[in-house]
């Protein structure tokens, strides 16, 4: 394998030349960048994190998040309320610190895309090879008994007596041991992020790996992308002064729907659409906790192991979310003693995560420093959305034996009973009152042939500027309505089946 280069040991500037310099290592990163290296193209790969692996991580959550998250955990959109957005900032992107969860773009998501958003070639029929090839890439697998505990368990059986349908979440593992610390890195190296999958094989293929570099800019000459310029940093990411540039026939940017349109504005890539940065779409979500008679011991299992996907269609998933206590104090209810007492009854504790699609869209826009500006402003409509899948949420847990819920909004912090969970489907509460964060950012460099209407074509090509791809979730035109890793995957492979075929 060839060795990778870290940015904090580089002594002096470095140039260097290749077919496709790729920005980006997480889920579409690595993959065009395996594929292309092991069709024979020379890759560079770059990353601005350092590259850790399960002997790097010690299952602390502040270590782990200040060595893993960008920002340090404080990524997010401006509004009112702010909403954290948690991002992964180091080889393998947030695949490293997600939970593992690898489902498709549902067909009825595809088929919209096509045909009202002007997306050729991306129905479910012409993406079946690449979801079929990337998920035996990780081993994609529902859940088994062995990692499936007391948490998914319980909820499972309260959906059941609903009628609400559900399943065991399908992941990306091998050798799960269900030490419930997927969100801080896998400390088996278990879960088949791309950092233990893709990165390496495509560096067995013979790409150049460069990490803690910063790319700045996009170079452009004679209106095509012709190369990147990075800036090295060392492990604290002060920059050190020292500078990548790499020249390339071809620029793919792949830094997440978050970061991608930043780097394009900064650097003066044109946008024939004026859309560039407009549609970010995410996933809010609140964390809905419940109390048992009986110990769950919810660390004892994969922390999302269920997904309630009876409510899909309309915009609402309901997934195991079940975290470390130094993650879940801050949300409980209460203060002083009564905090301390729900604390002291943790073993009891379940959780799950309500989550939306939004009908909500953001923008992100290049910032003054490094940091992006993201504003995203809750409509009601999503707010009515939202308390209804918490609502859902907490009647599930009810029907499952609960004894009080505890819902993360701060109006209605505990609920009591069914009917109050009932009550709060209907209601119509303001954004702020949810204790609410976002996961899975989208849509703001959305795909399409019309350059008019879209900021890339179907393949990722950006409209306007030869020579220039994205292969991240800014391609897709609206919210995917479920985890993007295994779409996002499939578009990457497809993508570099296109450039090999140009290079």
């Amino acid at each position: 394998m060839t060795p990778f280069v870290d940015g904090a040991t580089v002594a002096e500037d470095i140039h260097e030349k290749a077919d496709v310099v790729v920005v980006g290592s997480g889920a579409g990163g690595a993959v065009v960048a395996r594929e292309l290296a092991a069709r024979g193209k020379d890759v560079i790969l770059l990353e601005e994190g350092g590259f850790f692996t399960g002997r790097d991580f010690t299952a602390n959550p502040r270590e782990m998040i200040d060595l893993l998250y960008r920002n340090r955990g404080l990524t997010g959109a401006l509004g009112r309320p702010p909403i954290p957005i948690p991002l992964g900032r180091c080889v393998g992107g947030t695949t490293t610190i997600n939970s593992g969860t690898c489902y498709r773009a549902p067909d009825y998501v595809l088929d919209e895309w096509a045909e009202r958003h002007g997306v050729a070639g991306a129905r479910e029929p012409d993406l079946r090879q690449y979801f079929e090839r990337v998920e035996a890439e990780l081993g994609v697998r529902p859940v088994p008994d062995e990692t499936y505990g007391r948490n998914s368990r319980l909820f499972e059986r309260g959906a059941a007596a609903l009628g609400y349908d559900g399943a065991r979440i399908p992941r990306n593992e091998r050798g799960c041991l269900g030490t419930g610390v997927c969100a801080i890195g896998c400390p088996q190296d278990a879960k088949q992020a791309v950092h233990v999958s893709y990165v390496p094989r495509a560096q067995a293929a013979g790409a150049r790996l460069y990490t803690r570099c910063r790319v700045d800019r996009i170079l452009l000459s004679g209106g095509q992308a012709i190369g990147v310029i990075g800036r090295f940093a060392d492990a604290s990411e002060r920059e050190t002064g020292r500078e990548l540039r790499a020249l390339a026939r071809h620029v793919v940017v792949a830094c997440g729907a978050l970061l991608t349109p930043p780097l394009l504005e900064r650097s003066a890539v044109p946008d024939p659409s004026g859309r560039r940065g407009q549609n970010l779409h995410i996933h809010p979500a609140t964390r809905v906790g419940a109390l048992f008679d009986d110990e769950v011991r919810g660390w004892e299992e994969v922390p999302q192991a269920y997904n309630v996907h009876h409510f899909t269609r309309e915009g609402i998933f309901i997934q195991g979310q079940f975290v470390l206590p130094a993650l879940e104090a801050p949300v409980l209810p209460g203060v002083g003693a009564a905090h301390k007492a729900r604390m002291a009854r943790y073993a009891r504790l379940g959780s799950f995560g309500a989550l939306i699609s939004d009908e909500t869209a953001g923008r992100v826009r290049a910032g003054r420093g490094r940091w992006p500006r993201v504003t995203y402003q809750l409509g009601p409509a999503d707010a009515r959305k939202l308390a209804r899948a918490i609502g859902l949420t907490a009647e599930i847990f009810f029907a499952a034996g609960a004894r009080e819920v505890y819902s993360g909004i701060h109006s209605q912090p505990v609920l009591q009973n069914g009917d109050e969970a009932r009550a709060l489907q209907q209601a119509i509460l303001p954004a702020a009152d949810f204790e609410m964060m976002a996961f899975h950012p989208q849509g703001t460099a959305h795909m399409g042939e019309d350059p008019r209407a879209a900021v890339t074509d179907s393949a990722g090509r950006v409209h306007g500027t030869p020579r220039l791809w994205v292969a991240d979730a800014s391609l897709f035109p609206s919210s995917c309505k479920v985890n993007p890793q295994i779409t996002i995957m499939a578009l990457a492979t497809r993508l570099a089946e296109h450039l090999a075929a140009e290079l």
